[in-house]
């Protein structure tokens, strides 16, 4: 099992962001604390969790919680199943509330992996997103992470943005290979509806950027990552050494389930507090569905689907009778786009 936590709170809104979080005067932590631990041993106990494989505090900003918050749920997952010394446990920072005694703090309290939303090393591009850091901000996050979390520290870095130039993007990739440390995350600035950038990209204030821009920008940045001695282990990540692995979690034969979860923070609380946890629904996938997301998931990494990986989901349906009849996944092959050996 591999518990997430979200701390669904931000000091503002980016300019960008869809994600599921809330600004609000002032956080009741303790109540919150009380329903996040609550919330993991219910699901642990309901998912007959044995051993926690990795845990990953989302958001929302979760560095905005307090040390004393995340040592409780480690604390609570502890309690509920079997939690390995040395798990991968992640903590998502921004550079606004990650100086180094709250980072020290987080350390102690049972964090050792921290993952850095910098975006951008360029203070106009920072405020063009509605980050609430500065360049200098997020270089000396990272400084004091790589200290704490030496061999450890992610850094999360945005392309695609109206107005950005290949050259921009490259300098400012080349400025992060710099301060960073064992692991990047590069994703392509998606405009979602709702958000502030895309009213103003597509109400004409800001350009919108070509798609040949973007996937040069894309193909620049593995170049300049795999020159620096990254591995490609996936198509958004990168690593400068063997790194906890992007796989999709489970093994054949047993049950996996989709959640959805109480997205309004209030609500959720309300929730936990009268039934123990927040889970509005909860879908078994089918053997199928199950393939689906072993195909669709190991597709993404450099390791791909392994013959031995897809017989643990399906011993009866070999990996080449996914691809159809012979001869039919023969164009992908062609121009290079699947391997099928």
């Amino acid at each position: 099992g591999s518990p997430c936590p979200q701390w669904p709170y931000c000091r503002k809104r980016c300019s960008y962001c869809n994600f599921n979080k809330y600004v609000v005067p002032a956080v009741d932590e303790v109540a919150v604390r009380a329903c996040l631990v609550r919330e993991a041993r219910t699901l642990l106990r309901l998912s007959q969790v044995q051993s926690v494989t990795s845990v990953f505090f989302g958001g929302g900003t979760p560095s905005l919680a307090s040390p004393r918050t995340i040592a409780a749920v480690l604390e609570a997952v502890a309690g509920a199943a079997h939690l390995p010394a040395g798990t991968e446990v992640t903590l998502e920072a921004n550079p606004g509330s990650a100086g180094t005694p709250r980072l020290a703090g987080f350390r102690a309290a049972g964090i050792n992996r921290l993952s850095i939303g910098v975006q951008s090393l360029d203070d106009a591009e920072l405020r063009l997103l509605g980050r609430e850091h500065t360049a200098a901000e997020a270089r000396a996050a990272v400084e004091a992470a790589r200290g704490l979390f030496p061999g450890r520290t992610s850094i999360d870095l945005l392309f695609g943005l109206p107005g950005q130039s290949q050259g921009a993007w490259a300098r400012g990739l080349e400025a992060a290979l710099g301060l960073c440390d064992d692991h990047v995350s590069l994703y392509q600035l998606t405009l979602e509806q709702g958000t502030a950038l895309a009213a103003q990209v597509w109400g004409g204030a800001l350009p919108t950027p070509p798609q040949d821009l973007l996937a040069d920008m894309y193909q620049t940045a593995c170049a300049m990552l795999v020159a620096a001695g990254f591995r490609h282990y996936e198509v958004s990540n990168f690593a400068r050494k063997a790194h906890g692995r992007f796989v999709p979690r489970g093994e054949g034969g047993r049950s996996r389930e989709a959640r959805v979860q109480t997205p309004e923070p209030d609500a959720w609380m309300r929730e936990v507090q009268s039934r123990g946890h927040g889970t509005r629904r909860r879908v078994v996938l089918s053997p199928l569905e199950q393939l689906e997301e072993v195909l669709a998931l190991g597709l993404r990494t450099d390791e791909g689907v392994t013959h031995g990986r897809w017989g643990r989901f399906s011993p009866h349906l070999g990996l080449e009778a996914a691809f159809g009849a012979p001869g039919e996944a023969k164009d992908l092959q062609q121009q290079g786009w699947l391997i099928l050996d």
